[in-house]
């Protein structure tokens, strides 16, 4: 088959440091990128159980001080970005550590965006807007879900406009990503069930982007395996270090999926609660997944049908859309065993609140990157039908 002029860019982490006692490697990396102070951007729940102090004692004694900003809200807002910057330059910092999951990296990569480029964070977002590359950045993951330790994304709440911003550029990809199993042990277990189904839409939406390519085809299959087969032992019990592991490698991989092949229509809706009605991201793609691939399934029905497989269902003899709807049926089956709510109401989200939830989705920028040509009716009524 002729191919048409196509180019595909690949966004990784220089070094990526993956498996139990990784995170005894911060101090190194820190240290080999030439910070002499680094701001420690987490959440309060991570500041009180001591985990920042750990990572801050890690640094000073690979001769790198730090200072710990615990004002990390799920859904991070500019309003977060704004404090957390005050608090970096009033320090003297000069590069930055993240430690938490999607929350904590989103918000510490946008405060390194304004801290290099001067005023507000809403000036850049969009794709490939950001003029001077950030500060230094080492991300310490504590959940297998968002993978923004490692990709160049940020989402960040604008909290006029009660919108989800989401900026893109290489400038934002970690210079060290680490991913400790031993740091999610702790993870509760509704956490650990929305993070991996997060995990699980990127792979799935990285899969049947018309971005895919046989790098992130191989990505995207191997952690939809993975999270299928390890993400209900590590919901049920947090302690299985095994399985947390093997959650931490299928989130980075589906990280690296989407992280260049984008992610679709589920994205696009979820983004939505999320910001105006600051609903858990994870649990809402959770529940629109299914209602995101049921339409895009007439665009691509071979892929659902791999997708299937990678799940574990038996295919034989069935047509490729017949496939791909087994493939949906399984994404409910895990979802459902994990303990994620079937319904948007269920949530709080309420008929009422369609409308503007459409209009919004419908500029979403991850509405570029779907199989099937979006028309704004169409969110609609996937809102409606996951209510």
């Amino acid at each position: 088959m002729a191919l048409g002029e196509q180019v595909y860019t690949f966004f990784c982490p220089s070094i990526s440091k993956l498996g139990v006692g990784a995170a005894k490697t911060l101090g190194q990396a820190a240290a080999s990128l030439g910070g002499k102070k680094a701001l420690i951007v987490t959440d309060k729940g991570l500041l009180d159980l001591g985990m920042a102090d750990d990572m801050k004692k890690l640094l000073e004694e690979s001769s790198v001080s730090a200072v710990i900003w615990g004002g990390v809200e799920p859904n991070p807002t500019d309003i977060n970005v704004r404090d957390g910057l005050k608090v970096y330059q009033e320090n003297n910092c000069d590069m930055l550590v993240t430690l938490g999951g999607g929350s904590s990296h989103d918000c510490g990569k946008a405060i390194g965006i304004v801290a290099a480029n001067g005023g507000d964070i809403r000036n850049y977002q969009g794709i490939f807007n950001i003029p001077k590359p950030i500060p230094p950045l080492v991300t310490v993951n504590t959940t297998a879900g968002t993978a923004s330790e490692m990709t160049c994304f940020a989402v960040i709440t604008n909290t006029d406009e009660k919108v989800k911003m989401i900026f893109y550029s290489s400038y934002l990809t970690p210079d060290t990503a680490i991913n400790d199993p031993v740091m999610m042990q702790g993870l509760p277990a509704a956490l650990t069930a929305s993070t991996g189904m997060d995990a699980l839409t990127h792979a799935i939406e990285a899969y049947v982007s018309p971005l895919a390519n046989p790098v992130t085809d191989a990505c995207a299959i191997g952690a939809i395996k993975l999270i299928a087969q390890y993400l209900p032992q590590a919901v049920a019990n947090g302690e299985n270090l095994f399985a947390r592991d093997r959650m931490a490698y299928g989130e980075f991989l589906a990280g690296m999926a989407f992280n260049s092949a984008g992610a679709g229509v589920v994205h696009a809706l979820a983004h939505q609660p999320g910001a105006l009605l600051n609903k858990p991201h994870g649990t809402c793609n959770a529940i629109l997944l299914p209602h995101g691939c049921s339409y895009n399934l007439i665009a691509c029905p071979e892929r659902y049908a791999d997708i299937a497989v990678a799940m574990g269902e038996d295919i034989t003899g069935l047509t490729a859309t017949e496939a791909g709807a087994k493939a949906i049926e399984a994404m409910k089956k895990l979802s459902a065993a994990v303990g994620i709510p079937t319904s948007l109401s269920e949530i709080g989200v309420k008929e009422s609140d369609i409308e503007l939830l459409s209009d919004k989705a419908f500029k979403d920028v991850c509405c570029l990157f779907n199989p099937r040509k979006i028309k704004r009716d169409d969110l609609v009524m996937l809102f409606k039908n996951a209510l």
